[in-house]
């Protein structure tokens, strides 16, 4: 069974999360462990500054990932798992959240590990990777290849409306002929790729970095009422 999780901490959590970070596989049965096999609470005891943790809850209310809240005397810790997608989905969102954090222009959960797990389940072993986060980002360019449902090209380019139509509208065209062969959708919309420079004459064009997938579900607030953005598809835009 593959584990992953991408561990977030919070000095206190905000009241409630929403719906795309606290998502269950409906395909995947739940599985307990141990605390003793817990390699969420080794890390946190061990890297996450922690001495007690206090209590471990279920969060529910998603589809695709588990997600699990460690209270210790630390702050609390907000973890998310998944067996069925590869790590690049979790190190893309902690990549985004990185970025976003270092700004200090909105409250944005820290990122503190991305990682697949030694765990020993029913006597199985699997092997698991880890990846340590890096949250730096260059202003001038794109931050990663961000990998959801469906993965976006995130390349390096000067030029964003370039960038927009190869790499937004032109690959979503793309997937729309290959998938569906709607050839009349494609062919129409490689006439607007073709000419969305003009729509861009004149217009001052400086980088920034956008959340990607700001819509309410990916909305909260602190305990100060402060709102708090997560679950990102980040790239650099405009």
């Amino acid at each position: 069974m593959r584990v992953m999780f991408s561990s977030t901490c919070f000095t206190s959590l905000p009241p409630c999360f929403p719906s795309s970070l606290t998502k269950t596989t409906k395909s995947s049965p739940k599985f307990s462990m141990s605390m003793s096999e817990d390699p969420v609470r080794e890390w946190i005891l061990s890297e996450g500054k922690a001495t007690k943790i206090t209590k471990i809850s279920p969060v529910g209310g998603g589809c695709i990932n588990l997600a699990s809240r460690y209270d210790t005397d630390a702050g609390s810790f907000f973890v998310k798992t998944n067996r069925s997608i590869g790590p690049s989905m979790f190190e893309a969102e902690a990549l985004g959240l990185g970025a976003m954090y270092e700004t200090g222009t909105i409250c944005v959960p820290k990122p503190y590990k991305v990682r697949i797990l030694n765990i020993c389940l029913s006597s199985s072993l699997d092997r698991y990777l880890l990846v340590v986060l890096s949250s730096s980002w260059n202003s001038y360019n794109l931050v990663h290849l961000e990998a959801i449902s469906t993965p976006q090209i995130n390349t390096w380019s000067s030029d964003w409306v370039q960038f927009y139509g190869e790499h937004r509208l032109g690959y979503q065209l793309k997937l729309l002929l290959d998938r569906f062969g709607d050839r009349t959708i494609y062919e129409k919309g490689q006439r607007l790729v073709k000419s969305i420079g003009r729509l861009f004459a004149n217009v001052e064009i400086e980088p920034c970095l956008l959340h990607g997938d700001l819509w309410s579900g990916n909305i909260s607030s602190n305990k100060n009422g402060e709102p708090v953005i997560l679950d990102p598809a980040c790239y650099c835009d405009t």
